[in-house]
């Protein structure tokens, strides 16, 4: 039989404000457990919650952003069921009346097997909340501790329709919203600090079925290898626990990466378990026209109209628009570099090639700290182009300045001793000399064979020691022989 999978994600998106979105706490990472925690956090009598305006704005802005109906008017909920880090026993969140309905994501889809293709993801809503606290094991023997600076952080949790088919697609839209939401500024982003966390809702069905398979839901995955891994295996044991003549359970469960496997956490709640009632201590949440629509004009350039516009404009591949707007600092740096040079092309190549590989091999540093500036880079290219040095010097160049050698591109070409003869004189008398010693690779390219030229180009930058203009050395050639 063969086996459709279903897929929805729900992801918690933490917003950087500096405030708790219902108390003026410290919302800072980190520190002593509890040193950020405040009388509202811990559910002391007559602590009453109060809206953080920002954490509203930016969750507006993302609304915008894909393109969803922002609510002039929404409200906020109590979510209520035991939390173990919420001392109030309840999360205020929202439920019939969220701040973000719809909206859609595109992203670039790049499977293990095929073509990549564009997948659209249809969003169902983004809504407001609170985050709940941190429960620590392991501290004290045979007890647990409950840190509660997370508590009260602002979250939206954005949820999506089931309509993604496959790990790749899950992992390609989650990464293009972790890209959307940072690119607008509203969160870090910072998947190790929880900014940024996944849950997957997963499920089968046999081909053609209409009827939705039982779901699993994966919590807190807070990677993107994690996430692909997680469903993976969730997939797999679903199929294989079906055709066993088993029955799958909807729960919710956990991921252990150690093992490379989901474990079950507890029974699935639906949403009447929960038992939501609009909060009596807080107001319903409004926001007029005129403000949504200032939000709306005070967008930056969305990761979406930069991919159109790259390959209007500059004439790049989905490919290449995809993997330059899937970060806000990589699309700053292309843009700057393709402002100063006129092949957009060989901008693009540099960014996800060289500029790339020096990136993944320098632990901890980020594209906006790079030693080779945007400037500095088309300075080098700008020597490709004049012919002063060819490619492979180019990237000794490049290496050179990202070593801390210097910033000074002409300098550093003469101190590596780069220059290119470009002189068509000097480069025809080794043009003859080789044409002269290789009088059988002459007769197999006159006799058809193109691998004979390209052997004589090489047998000619041997001569020059690499340093013969290929240009000029490819002309020289031709002319010859033809």
């Amino acid at each position: 039989m063969q086996w459709e999978v279903v897929i929805g994600l729900e992801t918690h998106v933490q917003l950087s404000t500096k405030t708790k979105i219902f108390s003026a706490a410290d919302n800072e990472f980190g520190g002593e457990p509890n040193s950020h925690a405040c009388a509202i956090d811990m559910a002391l009598p007559g602590a009453l919650p109060v809206l953080n305006r920002e954490a509203v704005l930016r969750a507006a802005r993302f609304g915008l952003a894909i393109g969803a109906k922002v609510a002039e008017k929404s409200v906020f909920d109590r979510k209520n069921y035991f939390y173990p880090d919420l001392p109030k026993g309840y999360q205020i969140s929202q439920f019939e009346h969220p701040i973000v309905l719809g909206g859609k994501l595109s992203c670039l889809v790049t499977p293990k097997k095929g073509d990549p293709y564009i997948k659209v993801v249809e969003l169902t809503r983004a809504h407001l909340e609170e985050d709940a606290g941190k429960s620590n094991h392991g501290i004290h023997p045979g007890e647990t501790g409950v840190d509660l600076n997370r508590a009260g952080t602002p979250l939206i949790e954005i949820v999506t329709e089931p309509v993604m088919h496959s790990s790749d697609e899950a992992v390609a839209y989650a990464r293009a919203l972790h890209a959307l939401v940072v690119w607008l500024g509203i969160t870090e982003g910072n998947m190790q600090n929880g900014n940024f966390r996944c849950d997957a809702n997963v499920s089968v069905r046999p081909v053609g079925d209409p009827k939705l398979g039982t779901r699993c839901e994966i919590k807190n995955l807070n990677s993107f290898r994690f996430l692909q891994s997680a469903i993976d295996y969730e997939v797999n044991r679903q199929i294989e626990l079906i055709e066993d003549g088993g029955k799958v359970v909807q729960q919710t469960r956990l991921y252990d990466p150690e093992n490379d496997e989901t474990r079950p956490m507890r029974s699935k709640e639906d949403s009447m378990d929960y038992r939501y009632f609009p909060d009596p201590d807080l107001l319903p949440c409004v926001l007029s026209a005129e403000e949504i629509e200032e939000l709306r004009r005070n967008l930056p350039e969305l990761p979406h109209q930069m991919f159109e516009r790259l390959k209007k404009e500059d004439g790049l591949s989905e490919y290449d628009a995809g993997i330059l707007t899937s970060s806000h600092a990589v699309a700053q740096y292309y843009d700057e570099l393709a402002h100063l040079v006129d092949d957009k092309k060989a901008a693009a190549n540099w960014v996800m090639g060289e500029l790339s590989s020096a990136l993944k091999q320098s632990e901890g540093m980020t594209i906006d700290k790079a030693p080779v500036t945007p400037a500095v880079l088309a300075a080098i290219m700008a020597r490709v182009s004049d012919g002063t040095i060819n490619l492979k010097g180019a990237k000794k160049v490049f290496s050179a300045v990202w070593n801390g050698e210097g910033t000074d591109v002409d300098g550093l070409i003469g101190t590596l001793g780069l220059k290119q003869i470009s002189d068509a004189g000097a480069i025809e008398k080794m043009v003859d000399e080789v044409l002269a010693r290789n009088g059988a690779m002459v007769e197999q390219y006159k006799s058809g064979k193109q691998k004979a030229f390209n052997a004589l180009v090489g047998q000619v930058m041997k001569v020059a020691r690499g340093k013969a203009s290929p240009a000029v050395v490819n002309q020289l050639l031709h002319r010859k022989l033809d």
